[in-house]
């Protein structure tokens, strides 16, 4: 077995066991920090097969951006976990048809010999090659339309999720700065002049 291959089997073992603990954790922060691990071998895997930039994206804008937000709205919504675990096992059926769809698709790429799935092995490029400028390219030509479709998807999402922290309660105090910037010094301030009082000693 080559290292290269090891290194593969490994981060996808991690990987795989990362991705049920983020579906059985009790505490909805450790399953959190299992998706930031399940993010990270996601990114060495796709080191390997030369993708850098999407290795990177995937750590900087998901484990440091998406995850974060994740715990923000997990913490914010108080969120009810034993009423949202009690229909667990009912949709084990679901997951396992998904489960077993995964099996046969990872099947299939590891058994590529079996299936003339030579040909899908990428092809040798330069050295000076940059798959961040040809990825670049093919985002604002070729597929600028999905591409400016998800980010107004994720916008929607950001709004939605701002709309849901949003609650109006009585017991909040806050100020207004309009109102803060119109006040004037006769309004807070009063100088009052009193007499000066000797003590009886003297």
């Amino acid at each position: 077995m080559e290292f290269k291959t090891f290194i593969f089997y490994m981060l996808a073992t991690i990987m795989v066991l990362a991705g049920l603990r983020v579906i059985t954790a009790k505490n909805p922060v450790h399953a959190a920090l299992a998706l930031v691990l399940v993010f990270f071998n996601a990114a060495g895997i796709w080191l390997l097969l030369h993708a850098e930039f999407l290795a990177l994206a995937l750590i900087m804008v998901y484990v440091g951006a998406v995850m974060v937000l994740f715990l923000f709205v997990v913490m914010m919504l108080d969120i009810n976990i034993d009423r949202l675990r009690q229909r667990f096992w009912h949709y084990l059926p679901v997951g396992g048809l998904i489960g077993l769809l995964l099996v046969m698709e990872m099947a299939v790429v590891l058994g590529g010999n079996y299936f003339s799935l030579e040909s899908l092995v990428p092809p040798e490029v330069p050295a000076d090659y940059s798959n961040t400028k040809t990825l670049g390219r093919l985002l604002f030509t070729d597929y600028v339309y999905p591409f400016e479709l998800a980010s107004i998807i994720l916008l929607v999402g950001i709004v939605a999720a701002v709309m849901l922290t949003l609650r109006q309660r009585k017991d909040t105090k806050y100020m207004q700065p309009a109102d803060q910037v119109k006040v004037r010094r006769n309004d807070r301030l009063r100088i009052v002049s009193m007499p000066a009082e000797k003590e009886s000693g003297e």
